[in-house]
């Protein structure tokens, strides 16, 4: 069987981090994030009832020691499956996850 072309012009990391993600007018969800790029996420949950093209707010808590640093980033959902959604973000100026 031919492997598909990779569509994603950016780099993927594998990742194992939680992740919350806000939807308006329902709240926040736990997520666990499988892969991330700098302008997109994979997150696994077993309560996804999200459709493509709703806006939402990733939050990731980052651990930095002593301190954790909370990063929110506007997100859409480009895609579903059985096990969780792929998110584009949006990302402004020089903003990073790394």
């Amino acid at each position: 069987m031919a492997k598909k072309p990779e569509r994603r012009v950016n780099l993927r990391h594998k990742a194992l981090t939680t992740v919350y993600l806000s939807i308006p007018g329902t709240g926040g969800r736990r997520c666990v994030a499988r892969n991330v790029s700098s302008r997109g996420v994979f997150v696994e949950t077993d309560t996804l009832d999200l459709m493509r093209g709703t806006q939402v707010e990733l939050i990731f808590a980052v651990n930095l020691g002593q301190v954790t640093r909370i990063h929110r980033r506007p997100a859409e959902i480009a895609h579903v499956s059985t096990i969780g959604a792929g998110l584009h973000m949006t990302l402004t100026g020089s903003d990073t996850l790394y």
